[in-house]
């Protein structure tokens, strides 16, 4: 079992969601984050004075997954999360963590059959 993390645009998580349900991976977790990169924020103009805002809105997935569909998942966020054919700075990262156990409240159920 893996937990992927992945953290992306927030105007791409439709299309992240589509292509997830194309590849039958369809629980997931999702929250709003902010952070910076290589993109080192934005400067904007607010009322004639120049800001500059160094933590832009980003969208953070959290998805756990069998082995069997780890590649699946990862290339579903890959192709709904890239702007355009080849991406760009700010598309986001995914980090796949390895997941001791999981377990159901409700039933109890525990690792595999519990995602």
């Amino acid at each position: 079992m893996k937990l992927i993390i992945a953290i992306i645009q927030p105007n791409r998580l439709e299309a992240v969601k589509e292509a997830l349900n194309e590849v039958e991976v369809v629980r997931l977790t999702v929250m709003d984050c902010q952070g910076f990169g290589r993109q080192k924020g934005q400067t904007e103009v607010y009322r004639g004075r120049e800001l500059t805002v160094n933590l832009l809105r980003k969208v953070q997935l959290q998805i756990a997954v069998n082995e069997a569909f780890v590649e699946p998942t990862i290339n579903a966020i890959i192709k709904g999360g890239r702007t355009g054919e080849k991406g760009e700075i700010g598309d986001g990262k995914i980090f796949v963590l390895p997941l001791d156990d999981c377990i159901r409240i409700r039933t109890g159920e525990r690792g595999s059959e519990a995602i």
